[in-house]
Parts: C-alpha cells; sequence; structure tokens
C-alpha cells in the first residue's frame, strides 16, 4: 500500500484526477473539499439516527458523494468517453422526490420555517444539509468558471432538500415536537 503523504502537497497545491497541479484553495478543491466535509457529517449522524430507513440511506448516499467528488475534482470528466460507473444518474434524484414525498405525507406541514434541532440524529442531518448548502454554493460558483456536469448540481440540490425532510423524520421519530420560527 502506498504511503498516505506524498509530501507533493507541502508547497500548497494538490493534484487533480487528470494530473493538473493546482492550490489548495482552488475553486474546484473548495467544491469537492465542501463534498468531502458533507459526507463526513453523514458519517457523524449515522452514528445518532434512531430511523433504520434513514440509517440504511446514508452509506449510499456516502458514496454518492464520493462520485460527485471524482466528478469535481476531475476538469476531463465531461470529455471522457469512458465514465466511471459511479456516476450519479437521474434515477437516483427520482429516488430522492420518492423518498421526500413518502416522508412529506406523514410529518406536520411547514408553516414557515423552523429551528435546526432536535434528536442528535436529526440535529446532525440539520447540520449535514447546511454543509450541503454550502457545497452547492461551491459548486454553483465553480460551474461559472468551469463545466460541471448538470447531474451533479441537481443531485446535490436536491439531496439538500432530502436531508431537511430526514432531518424533520428523525425528530418525529424521537418525539421531538417541530419549533416553528
Amino acid at each position: 500500500m502506498a504511503r498516505i503523504y506524498t509530501r507533493k502537497g507541502d508547497d500548497g497545491s494538490t493534484g487533480l484526477f487528470d494530473g493538473t497541479r493546482v492550490p489548495k484553495d482552488h475553486l474546484r478543491t473548495e467544491a469537492y473539499g465542501d463534498v468531502d466535509e458533507l459526507s463526513a457529517v453523514l458519517g457523524l449522524a449515522r452514528a445518532f439516527v434512531e430511523e433504520p430507513g434513514i440509517g440504511a440511506e446514508l452509506p449510499r448516499i456516502q458514496r454518492d458523494l464520493l462520485a460527485v467528488g471524482a466528478q469535481l475534482a476531475d476538469p476531463r470528466f465531461e470529455s471522457r468517453k469512458i465514465k466511471p460507473k459511479t456516476v450519479i444518474d437521474a434515477a437516483r434524484i427520482e429516488a430522492f422526490e420518492q423518498a421526500m414525498d413518502r416522508h412529506d405525507a406523514d410529518l406536520p406541514p411547514l408553516k414557515g420555517f423552523i429551528l435546526r434541532c432536535g434528536t442528535k440524529g436529526a440535529s446532525y442531518l440539520h447540520l449535514a444539509c447546511t454543509v450541503c448548502r454550502r457545497a452547492e454554493r461551491r459548486i454553483v460558483t465553480l460551474s461559472r468558471r468551469v463545466s460541471v456536469p448538470p447531474i451533479v448540481m441537481t443531485y446535490i440540490n436536491r439531496l439538500s432538500d432530502l436531508l431537511f425532510v430526514l432531518a424533520r423524520v428523525e425528530n418525529k421519530r424521537g418525539g421531538e415536537e417541530q419549533i416553528d420560527w
């Protein structure tokens, strides 16, 4: 196994999938770094969620996020003839929408904004939602400068909605009342 350290980044640069070196604060690295942070927060949420369906879905989302990060880290992704098997597709987004529709039917209606709080699992899912929204902002900023696969932007947007709904589901399961603003 290769060493975890390479010393190549000691100068403040990092390597992209195509071998290009860029500063560690490049928009591309900021975008996939936020996606990586989101995955870590979801890993934390997994330790606390009580709803079995949510606990089962989070590892799949984390795998999706690795695929999203890989697409963001590859400046030549869209021009490659052979795409990795882990590419996000429209079926995944549709599955998110169906899950949200199912869950929304069992949740109290939203009358406006709610406070992001509740059980530990719900609180971490709310945190994941906000990190997801930050990642989305970075991806949008990146997309103004370079080509970003549109499915990535759609996926991240829908994921933030799903995480918000899952936090509400987790609170309901834990007996926590929704606190309106």
